[in-house]
């Protein structure tokens, strides 16, 4: 086997594993807290929702493309592909619906009580499972197509019209077909995104604002920290950011292909660089939002006995 195949192979692993080990902690950690009777946040229902479809994506992209690197090509049948290309999309979708949710969420918690936002902040917690719940059958749905693109390759000779994934004997690709599925799947894109933006741009406008009017404690000596609500802003300001640097720098190649053959270590770029925020995400999230670091203190607390 080819030196750089294993080094491909072990990168596709260990960014698989570490992303699905960090999410699983994420998850972990809600459900013990929750079972503990610890008062949750409404935020970290959404947080556990991408936490789930997070480690669905990872596991639908990065088990096959690591055999694929490791030199198990087309092992798959249609059933088998159909499968994990289906749960692939699903979960890509819902990984950006889910997170556009969470930040339109926070920009909605932080406004004041007396504005015009005021009787959707009071409600918006009660709209969080269902919202989701459309998001998901709306992604179900939609990504659906893929049941109707497959076909077998046995006895189809115009290999020129298939894309091949690696794991899979192939896509059938329609100029027609294509074209509107991928404008289609643009605009969905779009939207989210322009709400993740809009979001993300009223919340430092937030923390702007919040910083001037407590510009005077900057005078004295003492540091004053900063409130739980800056660090949660904060928090998902740094998490809609990676994921939106990463979205960003995977849209950029992937159009850059589009118009020129693409080369094997693009295509491979492409792939790791879209399963990097399900596999940061958790660990950016630990690192930064202080109640899910109070969580896990609490449940060592309750774990390691005091003498």
């Amino acid at each position: 086997m080819n030196p750089k195949d294993i080094i491909l192979g072990t990168v596709f692993c260990a960014q698989t594993a570490f992303g699905v080990l960090g999410n699983s902690f994420l998850i972990c950690l809600f459900l013990c807290t929750f079972l503990t009777g610890r008062k949750m946040r409404p935020i970290d229902t959404i947080l556990v929702q991408l936490a789930c479809f997070n480690s669905l994506l990872l596991l639908s992209k990065g088990i096959p493309q690591t055999m694929t690197a490791l030199g198990w090509k087309n092992f798959l049948d249609d059933k088998g592909c159909i499968i994990f290309f289906y749960f692939h999309k699903v979960s890509r979708g819902l990984s950006l619906s889910i997170t556009s949710l969470l930040s339109g969420f926070q920009a909605i918690t932080i406004s004041p009580s007396n504005s015009s936002w005021a009787e959707i902040k009071v409600r918006a917690p009660k709209y969080i499972i269902s919202t989701s719940f459309f998001c998901c059958i709306i992604h179900l749905l939609f990504n659906s197509i893929v049941f109707v693109k497959f076909k077998s390759l046995q006895g189809y000779r115009n290999y020129s019209e298939l894309h091949s994934y690696g794991y899979c004997p192939g896509l059938e690709a329609t100029k027609v077909g294509d074209a509107f599925f991928g404008i289609v799947a643009s605009l969905r894109d779009a939207a989210f995104l322009g709400l993740m933006v809009l979001a993300s741009g009223y919340m430092i406008f937030f923390l702007y604002g919040h910083h001037k009017r407590n510009q005077y404690l900057y005078t004295v000596r003492l540091s004053p920290r900063a409130s739980p609500k800056t660090k949660a802003i904060s928090s998902i300001l740094l998490l809609v950011s990676t994921f939106f640097c990463f979205y960003l720098l995977n849209s950029i190649l992937i159009s850059y292909m589009y118009f020129r053959k693409p080369r094997l270590w693009l295509m491979q770029c492409s792939i790791y660089l879209s399963v990097c925020f399900p596999t940061f995400s958790p660990f950016v999230l630990i690192s930064s939002d202080s109640h899910l670091l109070q969580y896990c203190s609490d449940l060592w607390r309750r774990k390691v006995p005091h003498h």
